[in-house]
């Protein structure tokens, strides 16, 4: 009776009776792992995924002629997913595609279901909006030869990951410069989740913005919000309550500059006679609050239409050269902002 003899990293062609003896499990679990059923054991699971992994085995033709890009957000009520969605749509009607999108996970990656119903769903690619992708479901998705691309206006993937973000460093700096040019000394920063690298990073060029300016960092002056309304709010009312309070506010995010808008309300403070606030992403809902929001600009749009001409290039077989690509980000002046009260 003849054995099929372990695989070892040197053959070039690797078949499924082999990988299934080589993991002492069915040919059938072999193919429930491959099809992301979801009766079989983790434990078992993981140890065929790191073998397809180590033998570098791709199902062929999985996802070459389907006709869905799928887009996966952490949630979908974000006031830029609406951005992120137009822009993904744009590049999937030109290569005649439909876009599916899904729910699922945090900021920071989507849930472990999502990943069997990918594989079950087999789209052409995937966009993720996340800070970064385990590996285990990077596995997973590479040995099924299904592409997928992050946009990042939030985290730090690693550095193989393909992935789109912005310049967030600069947009800090700018908004934070332009309050300076006006004659501002005392700029408070509420920037997002102290976890997140977009919120260090914008805090790191408001830092670079003030000490360029000869201004002394006071940190009392810096708050770590959530991105949201409330959030904005919140920080504002306790910064305008200092004895010696800020004459400007660069918010991290356009919701949260509307939250400081909405506490300068509450406190009688005139915007931008008596405080002026700078938001970030350029969100419409900025132009239309009252007075209209001075904001940086985040090409939201192009960061996802980027992002999926990235996946089709992959799912083409090219590699792109850059892997991680950062768009630049621009300043928006409106009337938000003046030069401080005398």
């Amino acid at each position: 009776m003849s054995m099929t003899s372990p695989v070892s990293p040197s053959d070039t062609r690797v078949t499924l009776a082999q990988l299934a003896e080589e993991a002492g499990v069915s040919l059938s679990t072999i193919s429930k792992v491959l099809n992301g059923r979801s009766d079989v054991s983790r434990k078992t699971r993981t140890k065929v995924e790191e073998l397809l992994e180590e033998h570098g085995y791709k199902r062929r033709n999985a996802s070459s002629k389907s006709a869905l890009l799928e887009l996966v957000f952490p949630e979908l009520e974000s006031a830029w997913a609406l951005e992120i969605i137009r822009g993904v749509e744009n590049v999937a009607k030109a290569n005649g595609l439909s876009v599916v999108l899904t729910e699922s996970g945090t900021r920071k990656a989507p849930a472990a279901g999502w990943v069997e119903g990918v594989m079950a769903r087999r789209p052409a690619g995937v966009v993720l909006v996340f800070s970064d992708l385990p590996l285990e479901y990077r596995q997973q998705l590479e040995s099924r030869s299904i592409p997928f691309a992050i946009i990042d206006p939030a985290g730090d993937p690693a550095p193989d990951v393909p992935s789109v973000g912005s310049a967030n460093w600069a947009g800090g700096m700018m908004a934070t410069r332009h309050l300076i040019e006006l004659g501002h000394r005392r700029i408070a920063a509420i920037s997002g989740p102290e976890d997140m690298m977009c919120s260090l990073a914008r805090i790191d060029g408001y830092s670079s913005a003030l000490n360029a300016a000869g201004i002394p960092l006071d940190r009392s002056l810096i708050r770590y919000g959530d991105f949201q309304v409330d959030g904005g709010r919140a920080h504002a009312l306790e910064l305008l309550q200092m004895k010696d309070r800020p004459s400007a506010i660069f918010a991290g995010s356009d919701l949260q500059a509307l939250g400081v808008l909405d506490a300068a309300r509450q406190l009688g403070v005139s915007v931008p006679d008596q405080l002026s606030i700078v938001g970030y992403d350029d969100l419409q809902v900025a132009r239309w609050s009252s007075p209209a929001l001075t904001t940086v600009h985040q090409p939201l749009i192009e960061m996802a239409e980027e992002a999926a001409r990235m996946v089709l290039r992959l799912r083409e077989g090219e590699r792109p050269q850059n892997l991680r690509l950062d768009l630049a980000t621009s300043l928006v002046v409106r009337q938000s902002t003046a030069g401080p009260a005398s």
